[in-house]
């Protein structure tokens, strides 16, 4: 059974994408901090986990099970780690669609040892089946299993090692309620600030051994669009850059060089971006437009679109979604450089004002 899987896409080859790829996992474990002092950012989530970690060793118990949700790329693999090293425990990673029966469950959580971490990545796609088994064990860490079928079936019950089920969620509104009851913590993991980012490219590019100077690391952390995997990536590429068209230090006139020449522009936007918004405007006179619509006049799958550029377009204020459905406002027709129009809700356009 597969420990870690990673969700390729059709944005897989987007620089900005939050999602994982097979490159990241070249220098994502050196990059990452290994103790609650090192992790940078998410102050709040941070000081609370600091409190229920001295509270559960001081009583000499595991910590509580947790459930880290937010969008993908923020650190929640990385805190999991983090429980782990600061409880002095292994820590065992797995994902929801890599377990696929009970008995793949049944396997991980009997080879746990004593206060181990079990981190359970997109665990809001765990099947039914496989989610009845884990209640007893997150609940009196005990292991219900039939034996044989018809009336002579039998349950027998196994008792586990007192553990710790870490789960992340980019989509917490799917967990079911009976498993989201069984979690004692709850933490929502927010995106990070620019300033936040910075540092955070500052630290990996020392881990790295890559020169770079204050306003270099500045420049890649406004484009990163909140997401230290997009930063550390931006990072790796404008090195290469800085290797061939400089010295070898990333300074901000090769930080923009770089990311003009990714396709990437001062807020974080990349061509499917600006694709996506050129036409609704262009093609739909701003919206409102369908999302299936859309997508067929990119040549994009329609869940690629609203997993990986609404989001973003959203939060910056570019993107709203009405019940007739998308709609382009007035900031991204400033940030294209195009002429808004003069009465926007004539054609079914809302503004941010709006709302």
């Amino acid at each position: 059974m597969a420990l870690e899987t990673v969700d390729v896409n059709a944005a897989a080859n987007r620089l900005v994408s939050p999602q994982a790829e097979p490159e990241d996992f070249d220098n994502e474990s050196s990059l990452r901090p290994k103790s609650l002092d090192e992790y940078i950012g998410q102050d709040k989530a941070k000081e609370n986990l600091s409190i229920y970690l001295q509270a559960a060793k001081k009583r000499g118990e595991p910590l509580d099970h947790l459930l880290l949700y937010g969008p993908p790329g923020l650190g929640k693999t990385t805190l999991a780690g983090i429980v782990a090293h600061e409880m002095g425990t292994q820590i065992r990673i797995t994902s929801g669609p890599a377990i696929e029966k009970p008995g793949d469950l049944a396997a991980l959580l009997t080879n746990l040892q004593e206060g181990d971490v079990l981190f359970i990545d997109e665990i809001h796609r765990l099947s039914r089946q496989v989610e009845e088994v884990l209640y007893p064990a997150l609940e009196d860490y005990a292991l219900d299993i039939m034996i044989g079928k018809g009336p002579s079936a039998q349950s027998i019950r196994i008792n586990l090692p007192r553990f710790t089920l870490v789960g992340a969620t980019t989509r917490a509104g799917q967990i079911t309620g009976p498993l989201r009851d069984r979690f004692g913590v709850l933490l929502k993991l927010e995106l990070y600030s620019p300033k936040e980012l910075a540092k955070i490219i500052t630290r990996s590019a020392g881990i790295l051994g890559v020169p770079i100077l204050p306003e270099g690391a500045l420049e890649m952390a406004k484009c990163a669009r909140g997401t230290p995997r997009v930063a550390n990536r931006l990072l790796k590429r404008a090195r290469d850059f800085a290797d061939v068209m400089g010295d070898g230090v990333i300074d901000a006139p090769i930080a923009r060089e770089a990311l003009r020449r990714m396709g990437i522009d001062e807020i974080g936007l990349d061509e499917m971006d600006r694709s996506l918004l050129r036409a609704i405007i262009e093609m739909y006179n701003g919206g409102p437009v369908g999302l299936e619509t859309i997508a067929a006049a990119l040549g994009e799958e329609s869940v690629t679109l609203e997993d990986v550029c609404e989001p973003y377009l959203m939060q910056l204020g570019y993107l709203t979604r009405t019940p007739r459905g998308r709609c382009v406002t007035r900031h991204a027709y400033e940030h294209l450089g195009m002429k808004a129009p003069g009465a926007p809700e004539q054609n079914g356009q809302q503004t941010l004002d709006d709302y």
